[in-house]
Parts: C-alpha cells; structure tokens; sequence
C-alpha cells in the first residue's frame, strides 16, 4: 500500500518536510489554517524563504486550508508551535487544536505523528485524547500515534531534513517499524530508533538544553571578565589549546528552541517532584545577557561624555542569527527594551527584514544601511553584509569616539587599533 503523507503547519519545518517527502515521490499534502499562506505557496511562492520559490512552484504538493485533505493520508505529521506562556509553561494548544482538528477528518488506520518539541509524556496526554475526543477512535486501535522530533536547522543545508539522524517512535514494535520505513524515504543520514515515544520527546528536550548550559557557561564567564577587567575572547582562546576544552563564545540565546525547551522538561520534572537547578540558572544567566549588552553599552555611552537622552544607538542585525529573517524569537530586543528605559533612541539594520517586520517587533525605525549617524554601534547578529565593513573608517576621524559593542566577538579587535571606534566584545 503506497503511502499519503499530510504535514499539518507549513512554516519553517512543516514546509520543507512537505516537499521532502514530494521530491522522494511520496503522494503529499500540505495543509495549514493560515488561508493567505496557502494561496501564496499554491501560486509557487515561498513565504518563508527555506526552501525557495522554484522548489515550491516544481513540487506536485497539494497545498490547502481544507481540513477535509486529512481524510486522504495515511500519515499525519503534525509540525505546529509548541511555546511557553507568561508563566514560562508549556503552552500545548496548538497541538490540542490540531489534534482536535484531525480527529474530525482522520481515516481509520492512519499514524500521526508529532514532530513539535514538547515534554515527556504530551504525545500521549495531550494530542491522543484530542484526536479521540472528536473521532470517536481509540489510539491504538483505530489510529496509532508516533513522535520524531524535528532537528533540522533553519537557512542550513548542512544540517537540512536529509542530513541530520531521525529519532524516531511509535506506541508499538509495528508503529515504529512503519514510521522507520516511511522517514528512510526523506533522511539520508540515518534513523534511530527511540523505545518509548517518552524518551524521544526527552531526547529533543536535552539537546537544546546541553546547548543553552555551555552557552551560558560563556556567558556567566563574560560578565565574571568583565568585572575584572579581562577580554572573555582571549581567555577562551588560550583555554581553547587544550586538547579536550569545547568551543563556545558569548552571546544572545534567540530561537524558537534553546530559549523554550528547558522549561518543557523543567515543567514536567517539577510535576514528577524534583527542581531541576542548574537547568533554571543556565536559563536565568542566558535570559539577563540582552540586558548586560544595554548595560555595556550604556557604560561607553557614558565614559565617553554622551547623554544617554540625547545619544542613537544603532543596532546591526536584529534576526535571532545570521542568515535568516525571523525577528520573532530574536533575544535583541531585551537589549533594545533596555536601551529605550535610559531615553536612548535605537534604530536598526536588518538585510533580511522589511522596514515594517522591524517596527512591528521592536518599535524602532530602521536604516538601511550598515553604516548611519549613531552615538554607539551594537553589532547583534553577525549577518555577512556586516563583516566586511569598515567602521574605523566611518566613524573615525571626527574627533569624537564611536563604541561599537560586538555581542559575538564575529570582528578582528586588531582593525580598530589606533582608530576613533573603541571596539567591544561581550
């Protein structure tokens, strides 16, 4: 029996597993409530700019906003946002929308299968029941469920769908098997198989938190140099000709993922009775770093006689990182909240943003250009247009010195020896 696959949500994710799975020969459908977005990929063009219009134009994807499509597949794949809330807890409705949504239109026999990050258990306690509340089906029996976590990395071909190992679940010995045969049709790299879909929801959870502890391990020492007068690039770069030292630089902690999946598993440990510590404080020290950026920042301004009410502080790059054009999740704009509380006047460079996108997420003007009148320069994400420029040049030779507050360390410290740009590394 050849399969259908539908993939519900086509953003960053749904989209290119969707034409993934088209490109293997995989009879597939692509369905998302989002009426304006479906129009724009059924004229052939890419609202998220992954996979590009030519991709989406030569694909055979049936793309709709007709639930009815679900009745046709033989896999669901559900690629939805899982956030947190105010509370900093999971907020899961669109996987119970979803699942509820399936539940109306699900053929007997069909897998669905969640892709979304959420905490260990929610596959069953959360998207099953929604699909039984309104098909009348029980999971197991008329339909089975499955997770494999998506581990793709946007605006990366290196780290794409194909390139990177699946893990992959299921309810049962025969759910996995199938759900095994159908992903070796899109992934090159290879298939690991989980034992209970339990370990797989953890198992996606860890690896961004790994992430964020190493990160802001680096983060913690940046502040530590700071105030003892120590550039943090040159104490990782000596501590790095050490055989055995991982390599990881100061920063912001942007994304859809490395800023939510710990308190997935932070909320569900807390509910089985034990706090997980160091978790929550790697999350503190990398959630006040936007705000010692603005303090930094401030302290330039300062040293160097500027009024803060009076001083514009360009921002370069306001993308969560390089590459991409998603503002949503970007960490800078703590900095740029920060800023604003000091009567400092902000505006911004994004190449991959339109003039609107920047004011609707900051409220701040943009420029467009690298280079604009400015009291102090933050270089946020390292885009390539920024790299080659030269701000001792721009900004030198006018008597008055210009900080410029490079968040990542992406700049040579040497191209500013002996020019008006006092150069500043997190």
């Amino acid at each position: 029996m050849s399969n259908t696959v539908c993939v519900i949500g086509l953003g960053y994710v749904g989209l290119p597993l969707a034409i993934a799975f088209d490109n293997a020969g995989v009879e597939t459908i692509g369905f998302d409530i989002d009426e304006e977005k479906v129009s724009t990929l059924s004229q052939g063009a890419d609202p998220t700019d992954e996979v590009r219009d030519a991709a989406i134009a030569n694909s055979t994807v049936t793309f709709s906003s007709n639930a009815s499509v679900i009745e046709e597949a033989t896999h669901v794949l559900v690629t939805v946002p899982t956030p947190i809330d105010e509370l900093k807890n999971p907020n899961l409705e669109h996987v119970t929308s979803a699942g509820e949504l399936i539940g109306e239109h699900i053929t007997r026999g069909t897998t669905v299968v969640l892709e979304s990050t959420v905490y260990p258990g929610a596959t069953r306690e959360i998207l099953a029941p929604a699909i039984e509340k309104t098909s009348g089906l029980t999971v197991g029996e008329g339909f089975h469920i499955a997770y494999s976590p998506e581990r793709m990395v946007p605006g990366d071909e290196d780290h794409s769908l194909a390139n990177v190992v699946k893990i992959v679940s299921g309810e049962s010995e025969d759910v996995l098997v199938d759900v095994t045969s159908l992903y070796e049709e899109v992934v090159d790299a290879g298939i690991h198989q989980a034992p209970e879909i339990e370990v797989a929801e953890a198992a996606k959870c860890i690896e961004n938190i790994q992430r964020d502890l190493n990160i802001a391990l680096v983060n913690e020492l940046a502040v530590a140099c700071e105030s003892m007068d120590l550039d943090t690039h040159d104490v990782l770069d000596a501590a790095a000709t050490k055989w055995n030292f991982h390599e990881y630089h100061p920063g912001l902690v942007g994304g859809h993922c490395i800023p939510v999946d710990p308190f997935y598993i932070i909320y569900e440990s807390e509910r089985n009775g034990f706090q997980p510590r160091l978790i929550n404080q790697a999350r503190e020290v990398n959630e006040y770093m936007p705000e010692f950026v603005a303090e930094q920042t401030i302290h330039a301004l300062n040293d160097h006689g500027n009024v803060l009410r009076d001083s514009t502080v360009l921002v370069l790059g306001l993308a969560y990182k390089p590459g991409v054009n998603d503002l949503r999740t970007s960490a800078i704009g703590g900095t740029i909240e920060k800023l604003h509380s000091f009567d400092v006047e902000v505006v911004g460079w994004e190449p991959y943003a339109d003039d609107e996108m920047v004011r609707d997420e900051f409220g701040i003007e943009p420029v467009s250009t690298a280079v604009a009148d400015a009291d102090a320069v933050i270089l946020a994400t390292p885009h390539e247009e920024f790299l080659d420029v030269d701000f001792p040049a721009r900004y030198g030779g006018t008597g008055t010195t210009i900080p410029l507050v490079d968040v990542v360390g992406a700049l040579n410290k040497a191209a500013f020896d002996g020019s008006d740009v006092e150069y500043v590394r997190i």
